[in-house]
């Protein structure tokens, strides 16, 4: 398999792009970025299997020279508001399978008016396939196994865990940050009483985790809030969230509020955010505090066996707290393993989340089981049961209350994120 991975000289490219090197079905790998000096310096690092290259993806002739000779694209240039449908277009065009991070709801939906084109290439292409949105609509799948109907969709992300993310060198805002801002500003699009519709973003949503009782976010943008929803025709509302210290909250806030009002642009917002977090860098254990709510999770509500029940489903093993290690292995791991089955798809439309979670396994600490990929605690059963079940990992035991774990006779092992 030849694989063109777009952007990989970017912080999730690069980790992509050592995860396909390393697997012996992949032949090859041309990782592109701006700047070609950039580019060759991430595949000299890798290897003998990877060249780079220097690609502009909004030059059409550029991008399409650069589509003939691969079996694969994957892409991870962002802001993927501003690039991502012309990508997908020309990809389609020259009948490449396609697989990208895609974490804005706008483009998403434009990504999946291409379906019918992409059924006719015979083009397999999947959107959002990172941890938020990806892992967490997998985990939202499992969850929802556990289901006879559901009515809620909270998919959720610790911004606590978010590493710093620094400036592009030609001066423009980091595409994670500009992304950042683009989703917490004006309106975004969630599900809402049965019907998609634009609200405020930052708005407070409470829901109770079992096993951790009362938890809480803030809306964010994201594909998950328009896409999850489409698989299950009792849904009522569909949101995702993100959660951590209130003062980041607060911050956040402050720059929509400056940013809608005209104050500040949204290019100038971006850029005091990266100030910041250079000035303030994040801890990750910040986000695995005892009572804190998982990096990773969906919350679900519906029905039960015939009464009202909620199923939380958390990420338990990672392969690293970084962004670009949350985000760009379980791009790579999907990649490998892309179903043929023409047509554009989300996760949850493509990828069975048993599978995918065994595969992602052993790019994880200490090669852990499959089983113990993900933690799912349920309302209707007992408090203990669900302790125990958060208490079978290092990472959800290390969100557990002292005192709920000793109530039980469990002791909460040490979390790791080596």
């Amino acid at each position: 398999m030849r694989i063109l991975l777009l952007g990989g000289a970017g912080q999730m490219g690069r980790v992509a792009a050592r995860v396909l090197a390393e697997d012996d079905a992949v032949e090859h790998v041309v990782v592109t970025d701006l700047c070609e000096r950039n580019a060759r310096a991430v595949a000299d690092r890798l290897g003998p299997k990877v060249s780079g290259i220097s690609v502009d993806v909004l030059d059409a002739a550029e991008l399409a020279t650069a589509l003939r000779d691969c079996d694969l694209v994957v892409n991870t240039v962002g802001p993927f508001f501003r690039f991502e449908a012309r990508i997908l277009s020309a990809a389609i065009e020259a009948g490449r399978d396609y697989i990208d991070i895609c974490d804005d709801w706008e483009p998403t939906l434009q990504l999946l008016e291409l379906d019918e084109q992409a059924r006719t290439a015979g083009v397999t292409a999947l959107v959002g396939m990172g941890a938020s949105p990806g892992i967490a609509n997998l985990l939202a799948v499992t969850a929802a196994r556990e289901l006879d109907t559901v009515a809620d969709i909270i998919t959720g992300w610790s911004i606590d865990v978010a590493t710093a993310s620094p400036a592009e060198a030609n001066g423009t805002p980091n595409a994670a940050v500009a992304h950042g801002i683009q989703q917490t500003t004006g309106t975004i699009r969630i599900l809402q009483d049965g019907h998609l519709v634009d609200r405020p973003a930052l708005t407070q949503r409470r829901f109770h985790y079992p096993g951790l009782g009362p938890g809480r976010g803030w809306s964010f943008g994201h594909p998950e809030a328009v896409t999850l929803h489409r698989g299950y025709p009792h849904a009522r509302d569909n949101i995702n969230v993100v959660v951590g210290h209130r003062w980041i909250i607060t911050a956040l806030a402050a720059l929509r509020y400056s940013v809608d009002h005209h104050m500040l642009t949204a290019a100038r917002a971006a850029r005091i955010v990266e100030a910041a977090e250079q000035r303030l860098p994040s801890d990750p254990a910040d986000g695995l505090r005892p009572g804190a709510l998982p990096p990773l999770f969906a919350v679900l509500s519906g029905t039960h066996d015939g009464a009202p029940g909620t199923v939380a489903t958390a990420l338990a093993q990672v392969p690293g707290l970084s962004m670009a290690e949350i985000t760009g292995v379980p791009l790579a791991v999907a990649a490998l393993r892309l179903p043929t089955r023409p047509g554009v798809h989300t996760p949850e439309t493509l990828l069975d989340p048993d599978e995918f979670f065994a595969a992602l396994a052993p790019y994880c600490p200490d090669a852990p089981a499959p089983r113990t990929m993900t933690a799912t605690t349920r309302s209707w059963v007992d408090d203990q049961h669900n302790i125990e079940t958060l208490s079978a990992t290092p990472l959800t035991a290390s969100l557990l209350p002292v005192s709920r774990a000793r109530r039980f006779g469990r002791r909460r092992p040490a979390a790791r994120w080596d």
